[in-house]
């Protein structure tokens, strides 16, 4: 088989039309059209059809996210607007005390139009419920930007409330609208901390989660806040040039449990979920290798799934048993007394890819020359990827974020 890191990007062009780019979302969300690509055949539904074509019983798996107001704008005294861009915590790392944090806090940042800003610190005046308060920023070493402001009681969650805005995806080639405070949120967001949205989840509904249960098919909910990496190009010719973004990732004891139950099988939302429960069978790998490995040790990078060695495989396939990872995790989270796993994950998932948990997979239809469209083409297998996208140009399928979506069960 060709070296995983030999794939040419070029090989994964395909012709994408602005018109068929989704700029704004269907009034209803569950009204979105569904690609249905099973075992090599396609046809289409609407996605609140979703629950009686899932297996009835089993596992669903999604990521409950949310994404933050991350774009911050100050203007200099000479009129240049610089906008700061909230990519990762630094000071405080940890998500949910960096949004309990008051006066103070740190962020890794992109920051815009940064020629016109090379030293000193920018201020701007807001307003958090009532109250008005100077918010400041100080450039630190290398991305860290230095955020301040003069009022205790207030905390940094209300600060991006107040004057953040939204980072919707930049393709979709226009402003942020209050609409999208909305439509570009899961129903089941919860989770503070992503600055794209896992838009696979975006055509779920009330009513589409109520028929779920009604067809006894579980649900279980996971944390990868989405980083913006997620929209960077692959500019190298191969896609071993290609850097792939660290994402924090929060695994509950629950998911695990939940897996076992359905012996390691799952439907997984959206390629932030699959990312997220294939990481864990590498987890698992480094539990196994090293019992009293630290949480800081179990981060998955990007290459690691293609230079594993083998001398633990152990079913017919050739592969280590997903059960026995997650076993292993569930092991490791007892001997540590934790509910959860809370570490980060650089997994690339690229043709050559054996995966090990998610079964079938709900995903909109991404960007050309895309990461997500390569881990699509390692799920489907071959070039199949290109008949279901022909299908979808065909037939009048919405294109990335607002986009339709598809269910794939190769």
């Amino acid at each position: 088989m060709t070296n995983p890191k030999d794939i040419q990007i070029a090989d994964f062009a395909y012709d994408l039309p602005d018109e068929r780019i989704a700029k704004y979302p269907l009034a209803e969300r569950d009204a979105s059209k569904l690609l249905i690509y099973n075992h090599g055949t396609i046809h289409e539904r609407h996605f609140r059809d979703l629950p009686e074509l899932l297996p009835e019983g089993s596992l669903l798996v999604m990521n409950n996210t949310r994404v933050i107001q991350a774009r911050l704008h100050f203007r200099k005294e000479t009129g240049a607007l610089i906008e700061v861009f909230c990519l990762e915590p630094a000071i405080p790392h940890d998500y949910v005390l960096m949004f309990q944090q008051a006066k103070t806090c740190t962020w890794h940042c992109l920051v815009g139009n940064a020629k016109k800003w090379k030293e000193g610190s920018l201020a701007r005046t807001i307003e958090v419920d009532g109250k008005k308060l100077t918010l400041s920023v100080t450039k630190g070493d290398n991305d860290l930007i230095h955020f301040a402001w003069n009022d205790d009681s207030v905390t940094w969650a209300q600060v991006l409330d107040a004057c953040g805005e939204l980072p919707i995806p930049p393709y979709l080639n226009r402003q942020t609208e209050a609409s999208d405070l909305t439509t570009y949120q899961t129903v089941y967001s919860k989770v503070k901390g992503s600055v794209a949205a896992p838009t696979a989840g975006l055509h779920f509904t009330p009513a589409v989660l109520s028929a779920i249960q009604e067809h006894h098919i579980e649900r279980a909910e996971l944390t990868l806040h989405v980083g913006a990496g997620t929209f960077k190009p692959v500019k190298s010719e191969r896609i071993e040039g290609h850097e792939m973004h660290s994402e924090w990732i929060y695994v509950p004891r629950t998911v695990i449990e939940a897996l076992i139950r359905h012996n390691g099988d799952c439907t997984a939302v959206g390629t932030t979920s699959v990312r997220t429960l294939e990481s864990l069978y590498y987890i698992g790998r480094k539990i196994l290798d090293n019992p009293s490995i630290s949480e800081e040790g179990l981060k998955v990078k990007q290459w690691e799934p293609y230079n594993l060695e083998d001398s633990k495989m152990t079913n017919d396939e050739g592969q280590l048993s997903s059960m026995v990872c997650l076993h292993a995790i569930l092991d490791w989270m007892n001997r540590n007394h934790t509910d959860a796993l809370h570490t980060a994950t650089q997994i690339i998932i690229v043709p050559g890819y054996k995966y090990h948990i998610v079964k079938r997979m709900i995903t909109n239809f991404h960007q050309p020359q895309s990461t997500l469209l390569l881990l699509v083409s390692a799920f489907v297998g071959g070039d199949r990827w290109r008949d279901i996208y022909r299908y979808a140009l065909d037939h009048d399928f919405r294109f990335l974020s607002y986009g339709d979506s598809s269910l794939l069960m190769p």
